[in-house]
């Protein structure tokens, strides 16, 4: 049985996925990010996704991302204590392996892994591209399967024995093929592989991802409502199924049905939030759109909704 990668170690807790901060006139503000990641860091997250998805990995520069991370690594150092951070990469193998030997420049100890675009070589083809990743970078890789990718599960266990691929993040919401996956992985033998609930809000589904063996879970609502996300965490580690059960009937359900009202919510809601609790993060980068003020005030209300509850 292979072990966990040390730096890493094994992930427990709530993750933070930043929002990645740009000025007015759209360049990287390096000073904007770092002041979001401390602040949210004063929270105890358990580790930091750095310029992964709603920190639009696929919007940034090479130069832009090596120092998104690298903000991040300081930032997280400078805490009262050790929190890990985890850099994306993704594209083809080439550009995967560059990304991935600019977040370790930067200092990250581990990247979420994002699916190859532009060819489909198949499960041989998966399997391939993540074995070369992993050969050219010593950082412990977590799979991200999501969109038109999707592993079986004979290949995640094959790929689980890989010393330094350590996890697997899903974000397609398929709980019959993660079921097979954390059974196919559990059978080879290899019991520290780490699961990831990946699905936009997965506060919605975390419930569900836990029956099953995955207990991790990202939180786009701890970039800017983190008590609330904090509240459902600790009730989940409790099992108070009363209050899992008034959060989301009175925040993440609605939530949910107003990030669905546009393409890119997920991410372009999620900053103007971040912004309007308090953090000057700045737009979101083309492709994406900003969002309408309406949704970002009926969200706010929510939010509102959701600490009166809480109280």
């Amino acid at each position: 049985m292979r072990t966990t990668n040390t730096e890493l170690g094994r992930l427990e807790g709530l993750l933070f996925f930043p929002v990645t901060a740009f000025t007015p006139e759209g360049s990287f503000d390096a000073a904007g990010y770092r002041a979001h990641v401390e602040a949210r860091l004063a929270d105890g997250p358990a580790a930091v996704f750095a310029a992964c998805g709603t920190g639009e990995f696929p919007a940034l520069a090479p130069a832009e991302y090596e120092e998104c991370v690298r903000v991040a690594v300081e930032a997280a150092g400078s805490a009262g204590r050790r929190v890990p951070v985890l850099g994306g990469t993704g594209y083809g193998t080439a550009l995967a392996v560059e990304y991935a030997r600019a977040a370790q420049r930067a200092g990250a100890q581990g990247l979420l892994v994002f699916p190859p675009s532009g060819a489909d070589g198949g499960q041989a083809g998966l399997a391939a591209h993540y074995r070369a990743l992993a050969e050219a970078t010593p950082l412990s890789l977590i799979l991200y399967q999501r969109d038109q990718l999707a592993f079986t599960p004979q290949t995640v266990a094959e790929l689980a024995a890989v010393p330094n691929i350590v996890g697997l993040k899903d974000g397609r919401g398929d709980l019959d093929l993660m079921q097979r996956i954390v059974s196919a992985v559990r059978t080879a033998g290899i019991e520290d592989f780490q699961y990831f609930n990946g699905m936009p809000t997965a506060e919605a589904t975390q419930r569900a991802y836990r029956a099953i063996g995955v207990p991790l879970y990202s939180s786009a609502v701890f970039c800017f409502a983190p008590d609330i996300a904090l509240a459902f965490h600790g009730a989940l580690e409790r099992g108070d199924s009363a209050l899992l059960d008034r959060l989301v009937d009175v925040f993440f359900r609605p939530y949910v049905e107003l990030r669905r009202a546009h393409p890119g919510y997920a991410v372009s809601l999620v900053k103007a939030l971040t912004v309007a609790a308090g953090h000057p993060v700045g737009g979101v980068r083309a492709p994406l759109t900003e969002p309408d003020p309406a949704h970002v005030e009926a969200a706010t209300a929510l939010v509102q909704a959701a600490r009166e509850a809480l109280a």
